[in-house]
């Protein structure tokens, strides 16, 4: 079977404005909005992630118009949570949620994928949390999580996905199996992020071949494993593996997305497959060169 022939139009393949450098809603360093909805449009994707909020217009109208006009549809967007403190986490994070939702809504968006909190800051390295979470932070993350999935899907009608991401507490095989046995299958599904999964040891094809019925969405990246060892020997922050170069640029690294996008679709089931390339901060100049190769590429897996 050709690649071409071994994925079919169930496997929706989009971008978002991480690949473009953008990491915050404003930032004199990040391309400017316009720009990046022109080049994502020109490099041949439909499909976007919205990116942090306030980054794209949030008056839905005016989203929509500029959406539309360049062909392209939301898939979604993310938002960080910090349920495993439990009532607190769900003060800080139920807002942040539905206003996120509700412009994803407005823009005929379906998706909703959370990503939990860092135990670590980001730009230093530091501990800001314990790495391990108690039994009782375990329970409120999973029961608040089953909550959550439902609210969002009662108030917003988007279905959440989880995100396990590198230095937050669901970062690896265990953690992710740990959450999986403890939640609603019915409700709770993850955004496997393949280049994250890898960071923390995962194997995604093995994921996707046993519990592919949880996985509900795709975050399609890879790790250079060469940098890997030295980000992981030297125990560098996760701002400084990114300006490393870790999330490189398809096919350098792994996993193979060919065999990714291969296992996701023997689930036979409709699925986002987000092209996604941290690399805060960057020339504007760099990023549209790697999206338009990296479509072309997943175009010849295809998708």
């Amino acid at each position: 079977m050709s690649p071409q022939e071994g994925l079919d139009h169930r496997i929706r393949v989009g971008s978002c404005p991480d690949s473009w450098g953008v990491w915050y809603a404003d930032d004199p360093r990040q391309v400017p909005w316009p720009r990046f909805l022109d080049e994502v449009a020109r490099a041949g994707y439909e499909w976007i992630e919205l990116g942090p909020y306030g980054y794209l217009p949030t008056d839905p109208t005016r989203l929509a118009g500029e959406t539309a006009v360049r062909g392209l549809r939301v898939a979604a967007a993310t938002v960080r949570s910090t349920l495993h403190r439990g009532r607190t986490g769900w003060q800080e994070t139920w807002p942040r949620v539905a206003a996120t939702a509700a412009l994803v809504r407005a823009v005929g968006g379906s998706h909703l994928v959370v990503v939990p909190g860092y135990w670590r800051d980001p730009w230093t390295g530091a501990s800001v949390e314990e790495p391990s979470l108690t039994v009782e932070q375990w329970r409120d993350l999973t029961v608040l999580t089953n909550r959550l999935t439902r609210q969002v899907l009662d108030s917003f009608g988007l279905r959440v996905t989880v995100h396990p991401h590198a230095h937050t507490h669901l970062n690896d095989e265990q953690s992710v199996a740990r959450f999986l046995e403890a939640t609603d299958p019915e409700l709770v599904s993850l955004c496997l992020d393949v280049g994250h999964y890898a960071f923390g040891g995962g194997d995604s094809v093995t994921l996707l071949e046993t519990c592919g019925e949880r996985v509900g969405y795709l975050q399609l990246k890879q790790v250079d494993p060469a940098i890997l060892a030295a980000v992981v020997a030297e125990d560098v922050s996760f701002a400084a593996a990114v300006d490393r170069g870790l999330w490189c640029e398809p096919p350098h690294g792994f996993p193979s997305l060919e065999q990714v996008l291969a296992a996701a679709r023997r689930l036979d089931t409709d699925m986002f497959a987000i092209a996604e390339q941290d690399m805060y901060p960057c020339p504007v100049d760099k990023p549209f060169p790697i999206a338009e190769r990296t479509r072309q590429l997943l175009r010849s897996y295809g998708v």
